[in-house]
């Protein structure tokens, strides 16, 4: 597993972490600052990744208390009798009775409303953003976001659930812009040797924000302002439009253009990033990229990543409910510890591969390769097993969480590996990626609706899982076999045809060096 096969030099450049007294000072003393302007950056991309988060899934537990269960006709829920009914997790004594008779099915198109926003504007903007920057993107993106929900209480109490709908719509197309723009300023800060961690860190803030909402959430529906459900998104609303500004007006696209970053680290950043200064916009190379393997390997584990992912955060609780007759969802406790495994599990992982990479004793392709296995065979492994634990609710629960957990790996895994590939076309491959897994997690619910439909038993859902399991599998495989760590021919700036340079309309006036690795 030894690095020896990749090309540790590029046409004499050598890398960054090869270079003798980068850090050091005139008279020799080692003067490496710890933590520096990228470090800033990623923590701000961290804190935008949790606020997407907040936004996208603080509806789920608002509308509970929305709506009016009362007005509506009980709906009769099929459950199993095969495991023994538990007097623990099951329902709460009392549910809060809100304004609204909305049907099951009308709560439904609501929920999904921010999905259709979200996945339709992957691809737009992660092209645009490669064109005119990506800072002003996610900013203003997340500025509308949050702006607009404070529009959410206006628009169900005057407008109804259609003005509702376009409201959550709207939410979505401003959160589009977060995954492909965050992996276009990660190609632009991160050095190669710290992109496990720094990626892990700022995609783990998806883990963090549901940690941190879901819980806050149901105490503003129970004791908030204006009717308790309102002030969720009153609440959440300020603290993205403060984030969005400090974000427009703190951080600059790149080292090169921002006016107080520390030169000798503006120094390893550009030195890190392979690249020629002159060329500021060169053309997609959508041919190549539709024929390249490597991409081809990162789409099917991304795809079999939110396949599987949606059944083990979505499908198997509703399992639980349904054939072990207990409510994960009911237990707060419980319903965190998925989300924290993943968090914790991420970050130590993610330092276990960026050691892998810059000890030399491990490739970037060896290594993308065993963490995301790790990220994927796991969690594969535990929906077996999952499928075999009978009645058992502690040992399903703890299938749960550690396949949750391990799916971290993820991160420093295929999540990470668009910069490896193509650092200037990161966002734009995310881009692509992003949104076809996003489609292809909706076919997780669709088929397990299908394979339980009027028959919730345990050897019915013994099949959702297997297939989960098989996704999880082949994908994982797939991405074994044809991903890469190396930068791709077709990303070679040295091929490239020079062109004036130009700024990036980034609210900044200084001048913009494309990424290079």
């Amino acid at each position: 597993m030894v690095a020896t096969g990749e090309n540790r030099t590029r046409n004499g450049h050598v890398l960054v972490w090869e270079q003798p007294g980068l850090f050091q000072s005139e008279d020799g003393k080692h003067k490496k600052k710890w933590l520096g302007t990228r470090h800033f950056v990623t923590f701000m991309l961290f804190l935008g990744m949790a606020n997407a988060y907040v936004m996208r899934t603080n509806m789920s537990v608002a509308i509970v208390a929305m709506v009016n269960h009362t007005a509506l006709d009980a709906e009769v829920e099929e459950l199993d009798d095969e495991c023994p009914d538990t007097d623990y997790g099951e329902h709460t004594d009392t549910i809060q009775d809100g304004e609204f008779a909305w049907s099951t099915s009308l709560q439904g198109y609501i929920l999904s409303s921010f999905f259709y926003g979200y996945v339709i504007t992957q691809i737009p903007f992660g092209i645009l953003s490669k064109r005119y920057g990506a800072l002003r993107f996610l900013g203003w993106g997340m500025f509308i976001n949050s702006v607009f929900a404070f529009l959410v209480p206006v628009a169900a109490r005057q407008g109804g659930f259609g003005w509702l709908i376009v409201v959550r719509f709207i939410q979505g197309l401003g959160e589009g812009p977060i995954v492909p723009c965050t992996h276009a300023l990660l190609a632009k800060w991160i050095p190669p040797n710290e992109r496990s961690r720094m990626g892990a860190f700022v995609y783990a803030g998806a883990q963090f924000g549901t940690i941190v909402s879901m819980p806050l959430s149901g105490l503003l529906a129970e004791y908030g302002f204006d009717g308790g459900w309102p002030s969720i998104f009153y609440v959440f609303g300020i603290i993205g439009v403060v984030w969005s500004v400090a974000f427009i007006w703190l951080v600059y696209e790149d080292p090169s253009s921002h006016p107080r970053i520390d030169e000798r680290e503006k120094k390893y950043i550009i030195s890190s990033l392979w690249g020629t200064a002159n060329i500021t916009n060169p053309p997609i190379p959508f041919k190549a990229i539709i024929k390249s393997l490597p991409f081809y390997a990162i789409l099917f584990a991304h795809m079999g990543q939110n396949y599987g992912y949606e059944t083990l955060m979505t499908e198997l609780p509703t399992y639980m409910k349904q054939v072990l007759r207990f409510s994960i969802k009911e237990n707060g406790i419980l319903s965190a510890l998925p989300y924290l495994a993943m968090w914790l599990f991420s970050m130590f992982i993610s330092v276990i591969a960026d050691w892998m990479i810059s000890s030399n004793r491990f490739s970037h392709t060896s290594t993308r390769k065993i963490i995301n296995s790790i990220g994927q065979y796991g969690p594969a492994i535990c929906l077996v097993i999952a499928s075999f634990t009978g009645c058992d609710r502690v040992l399903t629960v703890a299938m749960l969480t550690i396949g949750v957990g391990l799916n971290g790996g993820i991160y420093s895994g295929f999540k990470i590996n668009h910069l490896d590939i193509t650092p200037r076309f990161a966002g734009i491959l995310m881009a692509f990626t992003n949104c076809t897994a996003n489609l292809a997690g909706l076919l997780a619910p669709i088929a397990a609706g299908n394979l339980i439909e009027g028959k919730p038993t345990i050897a019915a859902w013994q099949v959702v899982f297997f297939i989960a399991a098989a996704v999880y599998i082949f994908c994982a495989t797939f991405y074994n076999v044809f991903a890469s760590g190396e930068r791709q021919p077709w990303d070679n700036p040295l091929n490239d045809e020079p062109e004036p340079r130009r700024s990036i309309p980034n609210g900044h006036s200084n001048t913009v060096i494309e990424s290079r690795q």
